[in-house]
């Protein structure tokens, strides 16, 4: 039956198509990498780790025999950004799809947060899918590519303690679904990704209030997927150019609980997803 169903999604769709991926050294980007690279896609592949990069580039091409271009860009820095997109545009000619990976994960009361993480989290996890996006959007426009952008639970269903990675994450919702309002007749496709909890670094290296990193990682709760098990939900939902995937172990509950009956959601999902005991006022 896996073997049936390989094939079926062995096709033709990505093959040659220019594929960037931000944050793509690890998790679920790296994943990602793999799984276009098994369709035929060219990848660009941006982030901060140059060793990763050279290390992943060079495993893609002797395993998947794909073409990679590995770049170390800071997507908070919008002038790397712009650099980065231009190379790639060299190197391959354009394109075709842009995933929005790269993010930073806090977890610290609002109290005691500090601005500065504030704005560190919003540099990496908002501002650097729009620095991705308007540099790359004139590619993707002409090629009437895609823009996958990975947003969370949270982008919908609030989790205590994370107020800093929450409004990324709600900022990002805001802006590409208006994005792709904008882009309706354009032939340009936008899907949000809001992955349940999957079992990656980003817990491990979550910002606290004093911007310091997290000696304890953040908890998985419930049912846990792999980064290859996300990247293929993402893989299989780009190649049906679906508007929105919520690939979770609470899945729609969350999302309607969270919008239609708030309390009842706090009551019963809160504890679960935010992995922490509820502090209830008196």
């Amino acid at each position: 039956m896996r073997r049936v169903i390989r094939k079926v999604f062995r096709n033709k769709v990505f093959d040659r198509k220019v594929v960037l991926i931000t944050g793509g050294c690890a998790g679920i980007g790296r994943a990602l990498a793999v799984r276009f690279a098994q369709a035929g896609a060219r990848l660009v592949l941006l982030d901060l780790d140059q060793a990763a990069l050279d290390s992943l580039a060079q495993h893609l091409a002797d395993h998947h025999n794909a073409q990679v271009l590995a770049l170390r860009c800071d997507v908070a820095d919008a002038a790397a950004v712009s650099a980065a997109v231009a190379l790639a545009v060299e190197r391959f000619g354009g394109i075709d799809v842009l995933v929005n990976n790269a993010a930073i994960a806090q977890s610290s009361p609002f109290a005691e947060t500090e601005l500065a993480v504030f704005q560190r989290v919003m540099a990496v996890n908002y501002f650097g899918a729009l620095h991705c996006t308007q540099a790359a959007l004139p590619s993707i426009l002409a090629r009437r590519g895609q823009i996958i952008v990975l947003s969370s639970l949270s982008g919908f269903a609030p989790m205590l303690y994370r107020s800093a990675y929450n409004a990324s994450k709600h900022a990002l919702q805001g802006l590409f679904e208006t994005l792709r309002l904008e882009l309706a007749d354009s032939g340009v496709n936008v899907m949000l990704v809001c992955p349940g909890f999957t079992a990656t670094d980003l817990r491990k290296h979550a910002l606290v209030g004093d911007g310091s990193v997290t000696p304890q990682p953040l908890p998985l709760v419930g049912k846990v997927y792999s980064p290859q098990d996300t990247a293929e939900a993402i893989y299989r939902a780009a190649v049906r150019r679906k508007r929105l995937l919520v690939h979770s172990n609470v899945n729609w509950t969350a999302r309607l609980l969270a919008r239609f009956a708030p309390r009842l959601f706090e009551r019963l999902l809160l504890p679960r997803l935010s992995g922490l005991k509820v502090r209830t006022a008196r």
